[in-house]
């Protein structure tokens, strides 16, 4: 069948004129959800192409007349585009792989704009991966650009993977929120590609970018203060960052080290989480945690450090880049002269 032929098809006929109807509807509706009706349509149309495309000779070639022709018929509706079609088609594709999983997302599929369901589809490797990331970004309220931040990071493969103590020292269902808001490791590339980056001190850095800090730390963290001050005894003592943590509704201590992990850094951590408990937390809070980042670290000599620290904490890893393009790399500061000062300013500590 040629395409002239195709086009004068009874059958194509009457599914356009269904599906013209179909789309007066969705403008009715609009005014009162138009994301919702609309994705929902969308994936209504990527059943109907794939269906059509199964059953019938018309192949490929009919989705440029189908755009030529819903183009006319909706000059002012945006999404009819060939290319957009194609993406309907794919984002259709992509899901219905897993058929059950579909059938118990489409509600969620339709709560984020389109362009955010394209770039989980594109970016993502698995289903189980962009599941991950629509109920994250449903959760969190995040912008194209954060989620691509996020997927780009790889943020699906380092939640909730850091070595920590939460299950013994934390009840349920608090053991298992506090998982989630660790990673390993944790990306902090934004330091390295930042005109200003003050090399000799990564924690002064973190806190002059405390937005991107926020971000890569997650949903939840609000700033307190860097250099704590806390007066045990007749000492004074200083934590590096202090943070609350909204969700879980506790104070959260974070120590930086520029080398790897010593057991003696858990037993310092267990002495700070001590002493916020006992001259910050007040009723309501729950228990503080603490979160260890590291240069690096020996998972087993973590593990065995954390078995008897009866304070919740976790141990982490941090990169300070990836891989960034020629023409910057010159301007930079090398991982080894960060690490160098870094480990000046706080690796006798």
């Amino acid at each position: 069948m040629n395409e002239n032929q195709m086009f004068i098809d009874k059958e194509y006929k009457h599914w356009l004129g269904e599906l013209k109807s179909r789309i007066r509807n969705v403008q009715l509706k609009a005014a009162i959800s138009v994301n919702k009706e609309l994705l929902g349509f969308y994936w209504e149309l990527g059943s109907d192409i794939v269906r059509k495309q199964a059953a019938t000779s018309w192949g490929d070639g009919f989705l440029k007349q189908l755009s030529a022709d819903l183009m006319s018929e909706f000059p002012e509706m945006k999404g009819f585009s060939k290319r957009n079609l194609e993406l309907i088609r794919q984002w259709y594709l992509f899901w219905i792989s897993e058929p059950a999983i579909a059938k118990q997302l489409v509600s969620q599929f339709t709560q984020i704009p389109w362009g955010h369901n394209i770039a989980i589809i594109s970016k993502s490797k698995t289903i189980q991966e962009a599941t991950y990331y629509v109920e994250q970004t449903i959760q969190n309220n995040w912008s194209r650009s954060v989620l691509v931040h996020q997927i780009e990071s790889s943020l699906f493969k380092r939640e909730g993977k850091a070595i920590n103590n939460f299950s013994l020292t934390l009840p349920k269902p608090q053991s298992d929120l506090a998982k989630q808001t660790l990673k390993d490791p944790y990306i902090f590339d934004f330091l390295a590609m930042t005109k200003d980056y003050n090399e000799r001190d990564l924690e002064k850095a973190l806190v002059d970018h405390v937005a991107h800090f926020l971000l890569e730390l997650g949903a939840g963290f609000a700033y307190i203060g860097r250099q704590f001050p806390l007066h045990v005894g007749e000492r004074d003592f200083f934590i590096d960052l202090l943070f609350y943590h909204a969700r879980l509704h506790c104070y959260v201590v974070i120590e930086l080290k520029a080398i790897d992990f010593e057991p003696e850094h858990a037993g310092k951590l267990n002495f700070y989480i001590k002493a916020i408990d006992e001259q910050l937390r007040k009723e309501g809070d729950a228990p503080t945690i603490g979160i260890l980042l590291c240069k690096g670290k020996d998972k087993l000599v973590a593990e065995y450090a954390l078995s008897d620290i009866h304070k919740p904490m976790g141990v982490s890893e941090y990169e300070l880049t990836r891989s960034l393009p020629d023409n910057l790399k010159s301007s930079l500061p090398s991982i080894e002269d960060i690490e160098a000062e870094l480990k000046e300013l706080v690796g006798d500590e």
